[in-house]
């Protein structure tokens, strides 16, 4: 508690009634909300398994925790829930899956697996699959608006509208036909559980007496209503948010949440966190007097104790390749003559098309760099596979995991013997997977095709046992084998390094289930297979970028990516009005949320910030002018060391790149 400053220390310790610690960036936020569980499990007398923190990534989450248990003696922290909010989600549906009218094992779909639903959907209906990406996308908008697809359907009025509406209620169908949720479901079901059943939702009442949340300005109105009923009257709760950091509006954040807290609950309390451990005051500088012009409930000015620090560097370039070249020399020049070290930099942009022609320049200076964003471990088909098959396991009922793995590796059951599967399954209204085991199949199709069906489904079921009967890890170990998967891979890899990388990704997921299995267990000894399974899923779908990368490479990423991480220099490119602003923000008056944006590339800088800009770009393959950034209008001019923007500065940008180009010359000799 001796480390926090006076507001820090106001905040973990009130604990009279509901709390809004309004933390801008950098201001120790994380510090404030492990101190006060460690004040409430030490202080305040209550325990562990009674609290629950809830952000929105597992990376957070994982961070958290540990800092937690850290301040903690002993076994205090167990029992602790440290989760995202699909995790916590996750947890309440497992526990009441019978309330709810699920089997035991249900499955989750991810955006790939209900997209392939979806399409199967709109196929079969004889419906556009081309409108599948808006469809599944409305969906999830409606889900976590809380709407039923009846309700979504008396609402739509354009005929896309009314074509998704019609998708979600056969999706919905099947969903539970499946005995499966999608990922918007992990909230969306606990919040209908609660409302429809008080009785549940009070024993979920008493079991958790404190709640705390993380990143409240990015809550939607499903995330919204969870945190309200759990909490109720009781008012125990701490919230931590930035009006100022809410960019998240185009996947339902609603950063009105935070003022509704007022009303929610007149006896709020709130702290501001200004003072800032990141920046110094002139990028602080910069940033207040930009979201100024942002309309605010509450107002907040950030501050450093870490010195003015230089000035921001404003260049102005003549087109995008000049812009991605003067941000490669600036690196090198960086790395070379000044010792900073490439980890040390990042570029952020508004748009990932910005980066094609960034990275190719960066190689032409060979400067190493990290993509974020790139194929994600679980999107990698080896890990698809496998997961189908896991997912069978646990959930025999999950008939797009059968149609995935049911062929892989081959074994000669064709498309004519699934066709005829699926409709004795839909005629008899049972899973593909129970389909196989009937009698009645036997006049559906040739008796050969029966008995391959019910070879795999046997297997299946042998592996099923050998899981809750001995090792599962061992078990699966078998199934791998059994199968012959690395004979497959070998089979169809374009040579044997990329069969050997594969498998080696099959392996690491085979590591991270046992490792998933046993952290499981020490908090619960009767947890299953089942659930390591379900939970693993989870960890890909919440957060795609989780891996740590020590390597000394540039980060390259967008501006919605850079939330929550700081760099000594950073590079901010595009600042042009269509481009931040975005032209579709301008063209719907959202501008508010584009300079949260900007704001938020502007505080992950900790030392020096450079921003960048064009004077034409190639769109279209037509040359167009850009005008720069509005928000260029809204920094402190004389904070600005502005490069490139008339005659004279072009003359000067000249000598000084020269001048940049002779001293790394020099260098290499």
């Amino acid at each position: 508690m001796s480390r926090l400053n006076p507001r820090q220390k106001e905040a973990v310790e009130y604990i009279s009634g509901p709390l809004l610690v309004l933390a801008g960036a950098g201001s120790g936020k994380t510090s404030v909300i492990t101190r006060k569980i460690a004040y409430l499990i030490n202080q305040c007398g209550i325990e562990a398994r009674n609290i629950a923190a809830v952000t929105f990534t597992n990376k957070a989450s994982r961070e958290m925790k540990e800092r937690v248990t850290s301040l903690l003696e002993g076994k205090n922290a167990k029992g602790l829930t440290v989760a995202t909010f699909h995790n916590l989600g996750l947890t309440i549906i497992k526990r009441e899956y019978k309330t709810l009218g699920f089997k035991p094992g249900f499955s989750i779909f991810d955006d790939q697996d209900t997209k392939a639903l979806l399409k199967d959907l709109m196929l079969h209906h004889n419906e556009d699959t081309d409108q599948v990406d808006f469809v599944q996308n409305q969906i999830s908008n409606w889900k976590n608006e809380m709407l039923t697809p009846e309700e979504a359907l008396v609402q739509a009025q354009l005929p896309q509208d009314i074509l998704a509406a019609r998708a979600y209620e056969v999706y919905e169908q099947h969903l539970r036909a499946y005995n499966a949720v999608d990922f918007d479901d992990l909230i969306l079901v606990p919040v209908r559980l609660f409302t429809e059943h008080p009785n549940v939702l009070e024993r979920w009442q008493n079991r958790l007496r404190y709640l705390l949340v993380d990143e409240y300005q990015d809550t939607n109105l499903s995330q919204y209503r969870l945190v309200k009923l759990l909490v109720g009257h009781r008012g125990a709760l701490t919230v931590v948010g930035d009006d100022d950091q809410s960019i998240y509006a185009w996947r339902g954040a609603r950063p009105e949440n935070l003022n509704q807290l007022e009303q929610d609950y007149p006896s709020l309390k709130v702290v501001k966190l200004e003072q800032n451990y990141r920046s110094t005051s002139r990028i602080l500088k910069a940033a207040n007097t930009l979201i100024a012009n942002n309309p605010h409930v509450y107002e907040k000015t950030l501050w450093s104790e870490m010195g003015m620090g230089d000035p921001i560097r404003v260049i102005h370039t003549k087109n995008e390749d000049g812009e991605c070249e003067r941000i490669a020399m600036e690196i090198t020049d960086l790395h070379l003559r000044n010792g900073v070290q490439f980890r040390d930099m990042a570029i952020l942009y508004r748009g990932n098309f910005q980066a094609r022609l960034l990275e190719m320049k960066l190689q032409h200076f060979q400067v190493p760099y990290k993509l974020n964003g790139g194929t994600s471990f679980f999107a990698r088909a080896e890990i698809k596979d496998l997961m189908g098959y896991l997912k069978v396991l646990v959930n025999p009922d999950d008939d797009n995991a059968f149609l995935r793995i049911i062929n892989l590796p081959r074994r000669e059951i064709g498309p004519s013997t699934l066709q005829k599967l699926g409709q004795y399954s839909v005629d008899r209204q049972i899973s593909m997977f129970n389909a196989c085991s009937e009698l009645g199949l036997e006049q559906a199709m040739p008796a050969n095709a029966v008995e391959r069906l019910r070879r795999f489904c046997d297997w299946m079921q042998h592996i099923y046992r050998q899981c809750h009967s001995g090792d599962p890890i061992a078990a699966i170990n078998e199934m791998i084998r059994d199968i012959d998967y690395e004979g497959w891979i070998a089979q169809n890899s374009s040579s044997e390094a990329m069969a050997e990388k594969r498998m080696q990704n099959v392996w690491f997921l085979m590591d991270s289930l046992k490792a998933t299995l046993e952290r499981l267990q020490e908090d619960d000894p009767d947890a299953g297979i089942q659930e390591a399974i379900n939970r693993l899923m989870l960890i890909d779908m919440l957060d795609r970028q989780e891996e740590e990368d020590d390597s000394n490479r540039v980060q390259l990423m967008t501006l919605h990516a850079s939330k929550g991480l700081e760099f000594p220099h950073v590079f901010l490119m595009g600042m042009e009005e269509e481009l931040l602003p975005h032209r579709n923000s301008i063209e719907t008056d959202n501008i508010e949320e584009e300079r949260r944006l900007a704001y938020v590339g502007i505080t992950r800088a900790k030392q020096c910030l450079t921003i960048t800009l064009a004077k034409q770009r190639k769109q279209y393959g037509e040359v167009m002018d850009c005008m720069p950034s509005r928000f260029l209008d809204e920094l402190p001019p004389e904070d600005l060391e502005v490069e490139g923007s008339g005659e004279k500065c072009q003359v000067q940008n000249q000598k000084k790149g020269q001048a940049t180009l002779s001293s790394l010359k020099g260098l290499f000799d």
